[in-house]
């Protein structure tokens, strides 16, 4: 991991922040740092810092496209609006509703975009989109598909640490002039179950507060218009413990202190919490590993579909379908949740 410090005008905001208030939580040090790196640049490519699913293969976004397809003629054929959090350059969105299109499914589409770099890529490439700040704006009289593709990971998460003093929050301090993690004053026992307090001393507990609250709407908007929705991120099926806070800068991971608002700071998500929520909400969910869920959607097939159409391909597209497949590559690491309206069938894919 890289130790190359860099002195970012955030940084020095950031200093003189705690210097004159105290440490910070790491939640405010995720979001602002966040915020100032998505709302300057276009991340993605060889020439950002990392590259996402849909720009390593066009069959992504086509397995998206046809499981909502599939979804959407078994739930009747309704009049529906695509709706994508985050959507990168357009990459997902465009695949995907080409691969609908060709079933007849052309749905509104609204795009959930904060970053105006990002929505001057997005509108050259889906020229009908129509843009939100957030949610809110969305339609509220049609169901909706929402699609979220490594969206959730760059919300800021709330670090809990277990002292000899109690479970506190993890702040964001300095010594010197260097950036270190440190243990709040107050006590935070009360925030975690009652079976998760007893851990060892030192245990990391990660919520996502922002999360739960983004997906705590986007589950009563389905509960009350119908449609479904389909996250797909890093992270886990089950509640855990540990520290996953990490920054991506060049396509190489570096310190979370390396160069705030210069990199991407991202958490595993934790899909059980979501799953709780939308089961709360009279919605039924299904949920899998990215690796297992493309190959029963039939992802190894259209790799083999596309190699006979372009034989000067065929390493490309093998490489691309074992990267986003393969256990020790996306396939394992990254899960995919998909949330159901009541009424609403469930999708392909879950086993």
């Amino acid at each position: 991991m890289s130790e190359r410090r860099e002195d970012t005008d955030l940084a020095r905001s950031f200093r003189r922040l705690i210097k004159q208030h105290g440490p910070m939580p790491v939640s405010r040090y995720m979001g602002e740092s966040n915020a100032r790196y998505y709302t300057s640049r276009d991340p993605l490519g060889a020439a950002g810092d990392f590259t996402t699913a849909p720009e390593i293969s066009q069959m992504f976004g086509e397995m998206v496209g046809l499981w909502l397809t599939d979804l959407w003629v078994r739930a009747g054929k309704p009049d529906c609006a695509y709706v994508e959090l985050g959507p990168g350059r357009g990459t997902l969105a465009k695949d995907a509703l080409r691969a609908m299109a060709s079933q007849g499914l052309t749905p509104q589409v609204h795009l959930v975009e904060g970053s105006e770099a990002l929505r001057e890529i997005q509108g050259g490439t889906l020229a009908d989109a129509q843009f939100h700040a957030s949610m809110d704006t969305v339609p509220a009289d049609v169901p909706l598909l929402v699609v979220g593709n490594e969206f959730l990971d760059a919300l800021p998460i709330r670090q809990l640490v277990n002292t000899p003093q109690g479970w506190r929050e993890r702040m964001v301090a300095l010594d010197g002039e260097d950036f270190v993690f440190s243990a709040g004053p107050n006590p935070m026992d009360e925030v975690l179950p009652q079976d998760r307090r007893s851990q060892p001393h030192g245990t990391i507990v990660e919520t996502c507060p922002a999360a739960a609250a983004l997906f705590g709407d986007l589950a009563s908007r389905l509960a009350q218009q119908g449609g479904a929705a389909l996250l797909i991120d890093y992270g886990y099926l089950e509640p855990r413990s540990g520290e996953t806070l990490q920054a991506i800068r060049h396509h190489e991971k570096v310190g979370v202190f390396d160069a705030p608002g210069d990199m991407d700071l991202t958490a595993h998500v934790d899909f059980s919490v979501l799953a709780e929520i939308a089961r709360h909400k009279s919605l039924s969910t299904n949920a899998a590993t990215q690796g297992a869920w493309l190959t029963a959607l039939g992802m190894g097939a259209r790799a083999q579909a596309l190699a006979r159409r372009s034989p000067d391909h065929v390493q490309a597209l093998s490489d691309a379908f074992q990267r986003l497949t393969a256990e020790d590559e996306m396939g394992e690491l990254f899960k995919v949740l998909a949330v159901y309206a009541p009424d609403w069938p469930e999708g392909a894919g879950f086993g």
